[in-house]
């Protein structure tokens, strides 16, 4: 128990170096990191470091010490309580409940078995089933590859998404039936976080206006939502711009070369609740800013802080995207290299609090038919994989996406040994 406060501590303090929105009180302040922020920044939006290393590791060193007693003395706040009898004193008589304490792991009702859906009592509804769904297409998804392949990954350790693209649907007339295609699956698998109905949205070719975009947005999200209230929705794209940080060359060409990824109008899907999830990917950070001797690090490092400046993390769960960990054939890094890759492109983006998961492509095939993989053939061993594996302790924040239509040895293995790694998985529907 004590080893792993520790190791949660650790990580803790490790991933939160870099704060906005604490006041610098002047361009001399050595904790001021201003200069990171683009010209055109708001006045009252200021980049401050909450700790330097030295400060970091000593505040690690208080808590950890003596096998962390500090911690373990610590303990949670006493509980103020009231007393419902004293004059003045309100206390609610219709709260939900018995009134009697139950130890954790007690069924909610009196007699549901555990972790399962509790008893109706009085004949009242005990959950409501997505709209306009019925019996029988929810039946058909399950017997899907997808459906198939969603029941094997309930029984693994990951959380499950359904992963589709509707955005070719949409521009076809036939949202109404491909978006109740997939809700059908997402419904008919108990557990299903979410759905993430699009990639690479506003930078492929799909669409040729802006207000095609938002139109495609709005009703998209709105059929689901109908469909199957509750769950998550998510997209993934890019956001270029991002990129250049304080360079105003850069700046005034982005816009010009990706005119449909405007920061403010991916702002606004998120702060209307249009998408819970938005996913950010990393693959244009080594190459598009060459011009402007902009690497991949600095790119990357513009992009967290232009996101958490806009507070996007207030309004959806934001997530790093990379489908560079794959090679073809297996994954061809050293230890060194593969050690150097998980801190640049997955602890960075953690630690720079902007981004709470990341998504590693595990296994994607390219235009020529060459199969590119983290892990080895067949599950081979792999260097790579090895080393991602010994980040358990963030596991939770790693996703991945899999297709079960193109299996690297059967989707009851696979799916297995994925959850060796990720704690979320992105199941791939046609």
């Amino acid at each position: 128990m004590r080893q792993r406060l520790r190791q949660l501590l650790v990580i803790g303090l490790a991933l939160s170096l870099l704060g906005i929105g604490v006041p610098a009180w002047s361009q001399d302040d050595p904790r001021s990191c201003n200069d990171l922020l683009s010209s055109d920044t708001p006045a009252y939006v200021v980049c401050t470091w909450m700790a330097t290393p030295e400060e970091a590791a000593g505040i690690a060193k208080f808590w950890l010490d003596n096998d962390g007693q500090n911690m373990i003395d610590s303990g949670p706040m006493s509980p103020i309580p009231i007393d419902c009898t004293q004059p003045g004193n309100q206390c609610a008589t219709d709260s939900e409940g018995d009134g009697e304490a139950h130890d954790a792991g007690d069924p909610d009702v009196e007699g549901a078995e555990d972790g399962g859906t509790p008893e109706c009592q009085n004949g009242e509804e005990c959950f409501t089933d997505p709209h306009g769904i019925s019996t029988a297409e929810k039946a058909a998804a399950e017997q899907t590859p997808a459906g198939q392949a969603a029941q094997a990954a309930a029984q693994t350790t990951m959380r499950l998404w359904i992963e589709t693209e509707l955005a070719d649907d949409y521009k076809d007339g036939k949202l109404a039936e491909a978006a109740k295609k997939i809700a059908a699956l997402a419904a008919a698998q108990p557990g299903v976080v979410g759905i993430r109905f699009t990639s690479q949205l506003g930078y492929n070719q799909t669409f040729a206006t802006a207000d095609e975009l938002d139109k495609f947005v709005t009703e998209t999200t709105t059929a689901l939502r109908d469909l199957v209230p509750g769950v998550k929705l998510a997209a993934h794209t890019v956001v270029p711009l991002f990129g250049c940080g304080a360079n105003d060359a850069c700046k005034a060409e982005m816009p010009k070369k990706y005119p449909l990824l405007d920061p403010d109008r991916i702002g606004a899907w998120l702060a209307k609740g249009y998408i819970d999830q938005l996913a950010l990917d990393s693959g244009h950070l080594a190459t598009e800013y060459a011009t402007w001797k902009i690497d991949a690090t600095e790119a990357q490092r513009n992009q967290w802080i232009q996101v958490r400046a806009r507070a996007w993390d207030a309004y959806a769960q934001i997530a790093a995207e990379d489908a560079g960990f794959a090679a073809g054939g297996a994954a061809q890094l050293t230890e060194e290299q593969a050690a150097k890759a998980i801190t640049d492109r997955i602890a960075t983006p953690l630690q720079d609090d902007a981004a709470e998961t990341v998504t590693l492509w595990s296994r994607w095939q390219n235009d020529q038919g060459q199969v590119n993989r983290v892990y080895g053939e067949k599950w081979a061993a792999s260097v790579t994989w090895d080393q991602l594996k010994k980040l358990g302790s963030v596991r939770a924040r790693l996703a991945t996406i899999y297709d079960p239509a193109n299996p690297e040895v059967d989707v009851a293995t696979d799916l297995k040994n994925l959850s060796e790694v990720f704690g979320q998985v992105y199941l791939h529907a046609a």
